[in-house]
């Protein structure tokens, strides 16, 4: 009896801890130390009287084959590994670890993961059966300068896949992150490798808040959604059907146009333009009022104190200052 299957069992419905027993051949005592793990976890898994252990919030696992079912057969051939565990530590660890495909692109999923990353060192919560915790290879022919502007292009490819599947209310907050009505509901985590001049790999991570209990997410640092809170439960695996091939094409689109070929519409996006911020440096607060982006993805903001200045996403972190 791994987490795997016995989640697997539970979705079949209420499971008793006898019947569980029975059906892998273990003590009840531990049945009861797996569910327990799996609460650790944040799965939110209910004691029910007289029907036993059920999912709170049932949906499909991950599914490697589902997913390719669900895709076009072109598609299909672009994705030259796809890769689905159950529980990880990040998918970034072995993405990283394995070289980029030399054609398309290589794809690891988690139900779970035990230290999923976000940006500069922060954690991203990632209980069993809520969310899309994906990682991406793929092999870029640019130098690694020309790259600066892929992060904000790779949160407008994820907001227009998730709006062409019926996900409304998105928008895009420098540099990286997804917003659903003015609350977060996805960041992304860029990592690259090669040489200065060219080729370079790149490894996109990202997490997406699906299905995410609010339990799950109560010691989030900061206002935060996820789609079934506005659009019900969904199918990860028909969401990835639509979110993989538009980072395939995407990534295409990237390699011949770079930035200019997304600002159009991270502007349309942007949920920070014009808006009062402050920007959170190594040297203290700074307060200001955004203007959207450069031409290399820089956020330009007007200074309180006066004058503009451009930061770059690796150097500091920015907040909205609502009211």
């Amino acid at each position: 009896m791994d987490n795997s299957a016995l989640v697997q069992a539970l979705l079949d419905g209420p499971q008793t801890g006898v019947a569980l027993a029975e059906r892998f051949g273990v003590t009840r005592a531990a049945v009861w130390k797996r569910i327990e793990q799996l609460r650790g976890l944040g799965l939110a898994i209910e004691a029910r009287e007289q029907q036993g252990y059920a999912l709170t919030m049932p949906t499909p696992l991950l599914d490697a084959a589902r997913i390719r079912d669900l895709l076009e057969p072109a598609m299909q051939a672009q994705i030259a590994d796809l890769h689905v565990v159950f529980e990880t530590d990040s998918t970034q660890r072995p993405a990283m670890a394995q070289p980029a495909p030399a054609h398309g692109i290589a794809v690891w999923l988690a139900e779970t993961q035990r230290a999923g990353q976000g940006r500069r060192g922060k954690a991203w919560v990632s209980p069993p059966l809520a969310n899309i915790y994906c990682s991406v290879n793929r092999r870029f022919a640019l130098p690694m300068a020309a790259m600066a502007g892929f992060p904000l292009a790779c949160a407008v490819i994820l907001a227009d896949a998730l709006r062409a599947q019926g996900i409304d209310g998105l928008g895009v907050k420098w540099p990286n992150d997804l917003w659903l009505h003015g609350r977060k509901c996805a960041g992304l985590l860029i990592q690259l490798r090669g040489e200065a001049q060219g080729p370079c790999e790149v490894t996109l991570g990202f997490g997406i808040n699906v299905n995410m209990p609010p339990a799950a997410g109560a010691g989030i640092d900061q206002a935060w959604t996820a789609l079934a809170q506005h659009h019900g439960t969904l199918d990860r695996n028909r969401l990835l059907a639509g979110l993989l091939p538009a980072l395939a094409d995407g990534f295409a689109r990237y390699e011949r146009d770079g930035l200019a070929g997304f600002a159009a519409r991270w502007q349309a996006l942007d949920v920070l333009a014009g808006q009062p911020v402050r920007i959170l440096a190594a040297e203290g607060g700074i307060d200001g009022r955004a203007l959207g982006i450069d031409a290399d993805g820089a956020l330009r903001v007007a200074l309180e104190a006066g004058g503009e200045r451009r930061f770059h996403s690796g150097e500091v972190s920015v907040r909205r200052i609502d009211g």
